[in-house]
């Protein structure tokens, strides 16, 4: 088996070729004006530390639990920038003591009884790709230890019903392994996260997950039509249906609950029939206004484009999309029961009368994998590898994501844009640029997809990150938006965000929550709201 990385992205086997990680030297050293670029080593395994694990389970436990060295480095962090920066700088405090791996519901609950009784706390992992803060394992002293409860054992497609189009799913299985096996069956999720390989159906419920399509189904909230949660008080069990009138949603209060409350061990899953018909293009666009108006147009017209992203110039530069002379608006529309030319028709109409400029190719079933759009969508790809090694050399390179109403658009992300910049040049002292892009749009608004990079050294990049992830916190909530539209929250969105953010009666409804399905607060303490009569350990603020 290949052996994922505990410093970065993917697996150890995929690294960048010599000559692109040259190409980062001369792009960092052109744009902060330096005279040459040092690289810190990639990290092994042997020159890690690690304390001993502080606690034992129980005899009949023990075959579902690992103290390996490379496990407990594994499940230490997820995949933010911080979490990348530490593993690279070999810091690691706070390690799981151990990692679980149950086979089965029953473990799950016989791993809660314990840790409940013995004060362990246990933060529940899928793939580990939380760019947040929402796996990570440092909790305070006020807890006897710490476990990783992985669930990638729970990974069976459990039964398919073709007729309603849904199939009940374990939470543990991976993205690929899931479109592999509908694949068998002619059937699609069509839910790509930027983490679709290494992350779980599991994971995108809990966190509210972003996925493929840029407009009707956008969150992974619009496939859930029931759940099973394992909670320290029980079996949290929603009833199957198509849609019900009953109440608040028992489904909607577990999507987004970050394992605070338990862990969501299957759901059944709304599916689609795999498509067949395909129509795309891209269209520039020289003045950002009319590209926006564009993309509201469309939003509003009922057309749903399974693709719909617009990049701002530079993002477009800068993802080898474009010149930096235009914003390019990606659009592409799929089907399995119909031809999507008349959608992509209308659409570029809409986009001619906004001064859009495009030329549609004789290809166009395939034209998102060539061309700008083809360029943008491998950078996409290989974003996270080419972000570890700017973080080897001490530079951050990092996003961060809003939704906003139309009304607000243009000066919300003109405004968080220069606020941004202005930000980083006063806490680094080197200009950066900001660039944005638009991942998901809705008839009434759009998510706003920032990338920045700002200047700092291997010694001073976790500090320096702080501050900016505070800055762009703030920012973010300063202009009415919300501190993350897809990400989730995990610990780093909360300080000067969700915490400014989620309504103070919601708060005490959460907390009155927690302590029904989680008395000992044991899971993921630190996430959304602190758990009672215990401190946190945060180190972000």
């Amino acid at each position: 088996m290949r052996t994922r990385k505990f410093w970065g992205w993917g697996y150890e086997d995929e690294l960048l070729t010599d000559e692109e990680e040259n190409n980062i030297d001369r792009r960092i050293a052109s744009t902060f004006n330096l005279d040459s670029v040092h690289r810190i080593k990639v990290p092994n395994l042997e020159g890690i530390d690690l304390p001993e694990p502080r606690i034992k389970t129980l005899k009949s436990l023990e075959s579902l639990f690992s103290d390996d060295k490379l496990e407990r480095l594994n499940h230490s962090y997820g995949k933010s920038f911080p979490d990348s920066a530490r593993s690279i700088l070999g810091i690691f405090t706070s390690p799981p003591d151990l990692v679980a791996f149950p086979n089965a519901e029953e473990d799950i609950s016989s791993i809660l009884d314990w840790a409940s009784s013995n004060d362990v706390a246990v933060i529940p992992y899928g793939g580990g790709s939380s760019v947040c803060g929402g796996v990570e394992t440092a909790v305070s002293e006020d807890y006897k230890g710490v476990i990783s409860l992985d669930m990638k054992n729970l990974n069976s497609i459990v039964e398919i019903d073709k007729e309603s189009r849904s199939a009940l799913i374990q939470g543990g299985i991976f993205g690929p392994d899931l479109e592999s096996q509908l694949k068998e069956h002619d059937l699609t999720m069509r839910h790509y996260p930027q983490s679709f390989e290494f992350s779980t159906l599991g994971g995108w419920i809990a966190t509210r997950s972003g996925g493929h399509y840029a407009t009707l189904y956008t969150h992974i909230d619009d496939f859930v039509e029931s759940l099973k949660m394992i909670t320290p008080s029980g079996s949290y069990e929603t009833r199957r249906l198509p849609g019900s009138g009953a109440g608040p949603s028992p489904d909607r209060f577990a999507i987004g609950s970050e394992g605070i409350m338990g862990i969501i061990t299957e759901a059944s899953m709304r599916l689609q029939d795999r498509p067949i018909y395909r129509s795309s293009c891209t269209v520039e666009f020289e003045g950002y206004k009319d590209a926006l108006n564009a993309l509201r147009q469309i939003s509003q017209a009922a057309l749903f484009p399974s693709n719909c992203r617009l990049l701002d110039s530079n993002e477009a530069l800068f993802n080898g999309a474009g010149d930096g002379s235009k914003h390019l608006l990606i659009l592409a529309f799929e089907s399995a029961d119909h031809d999507k030319t008349h959608s992509l028709n209308r659409a570029l109409e809409i986009c001619r009368e906004n001064k859009g400029i495009f030329e549609v190719s004789k290809e166009s079933s395939d034209s998102h994998r060539s061309g700008s759009s083809g360029n943008w969508r491998n950078s996409f790809i290989k974003a996270p590898y080419l972000r570890e090694s700017f973080t080897r050399r001490g530079i951050i390179q990092d996003t961060f994501e809003t939704a906003i109403t139309w009304d607000r658009s243009f000066n919300f992300i003109n405004d968080i844009k220069e606020q941004t910049a202005n930000a980083i040049l006063k806490i680094t002292g080197k200009p950066s640029l900001v660039t944005c892009r638009i991942t998901h749009s809705y008839p009434d608004g759009l998510a706003p997809y920032f990338t920045f990079g700002a200047f700092a050294t291997p010694e001073t990049m976790l500090e320096v990150w702080k501050e900016i992830k505070l800055a762009t916190n703030e920012i973010c909530i300063s202009n009415q938006g919300t501190v993350t539209h897809h990400h989730a929250v995990g610990r780093d969105h909360r300080p000067k965000g969700y915490d400014s953010q989620r309504p103070d009666l919601f708060h005490n409804v959460l907390v009155a929550a927690k302590a029904s399905l989680d008395p000992k607060g044991i899971m993921n303490p630190g996430v959304l709201i602190d758990p009672e009569n215990k401190s946190i350990k945060n180190w972000i603020g």
